[in-house]
Parts: structure tokens; sequence; C-alpha cells
């Protein structure tokens, strides 16, 4: 089992979207790489855009049925990689895009992805790629909050939900 986090503005959205495909085994919103002396933010304090965390998803995936490089591709298929601090209406820099990683191991195929990505666009793209710092899990209201309530807000039309549960793995052998 591996796991990755994917910041891609509000959380309630990347979380269900990632939670529609295959080899994908948890998922979990929370707040990551923020400032270091402010352990454990609540949602209230992440708000304010005031320390530094944005709302992330971490993901577990089984690598036997699903990669890490797919996993990337299918997180700039729901983003738009040419925001800087905006998803949706949604906007402040807890709403920026990134990808943190775990390992150094990881960094390589992550860093492909973006290369791909980037070859679309003469824009620079505006997703942060590092390493994770820090990460608190958001409380239980947010976790899994559009399957809870199906009618919620949400900045990703549900087309994309369903389009995720019938991509199927790229896996390069």
């Amino acid at each position: 089992m591996q796991e990755i986090y994917f910041a891609g503005g509000c959380f309630w959205g990347i979380e269900h979207f990632f939670r529609q495909i295959h080899g994908v085994r948890s998922t979990q919103t929370g707040f990551a790489n923020g400032k270091p002396d402010l352990t454990n933010p609540s949602y209230e304090q992440v708000y304010t855009d005031t320390t530094g965390y944005a709302e992330t998803v971490r993901v577990q995936f089984d690598e036997s049925e699903t990669d890490l490089s797919f996993l990337v591709r299918m997180f700039f298929a729901a983003i738009d990689p040419l925001s800087l601090n905006r998803q949706g209406e949604d906007t402040g820099t807890r709403y920026r895009t990134g990808v943190y990683y775990t390992t150094e191991a990881q960094r390589p195929a992550i860093e492909a992805v973006f290369a791909e990505e980037q070859r679309k666009y003469t824009e620079p793209l505006r997703v942060e790629l590092l390493p994770l710092s820090n990460y608190y899990p958001a409380d239980e209201y947010h976790q899994d909050y559009l399957t809870k309530h199906p009618d919620g807000y949400c900045h990703l039309p549900v087309r994309l939900f369903q389009w995720a549960r019938q991509q199927k793995n790229m896996k390069r052998t």
C-alpha cells in the first residue's frame, strides 16, 4: 500500500473523485504543508489563509491495481493547473493545488507526469510538487462529505465522478 497527497481546491470534491478510482483503498480529507509551529489546525484556522495549510486529500492505493502516474494524471484531469490559489469559485491559499509525495522514490514518476502536462500549455503550471512536510486530518464532518451530503457544494461536475469510475489504470509495463 502506498500513499500520496493531493491538494486540488475544496477537499470535498477531490476526496470524492479519488474514491471513485479503481485501486484507491482509502481517502481522508485534511490539511497539509502548513506552518510547522501550528499543529493539528482546525478548519476555522485554515480558512483564515494565515496558516499556510492547503485543503488536501490523503490517497492510499494498492500499487498492484493502480500506479502513481495514473493517479497523478487523474488529478490533472480534475483541476485547472494554471489557476493560482483558486479552483472553481473557491479562492485563497488553502485552495492551492499541489502533489505532496511521501518518499523520494515517488518523485520521478510525478515529475514525468508534470512534464507531460506542462507540454500542453504555454503558461507555467501553478501546481506545487513538494515533499509532504506535515498533514493533519480534518474533523469527521469533512470526511466523505459528498457521500453523506450528495447535494452538497462541489466545484467538480458530477460527470467527472462518473468518468473517474470508468477509468482503468494505464500502467506501463
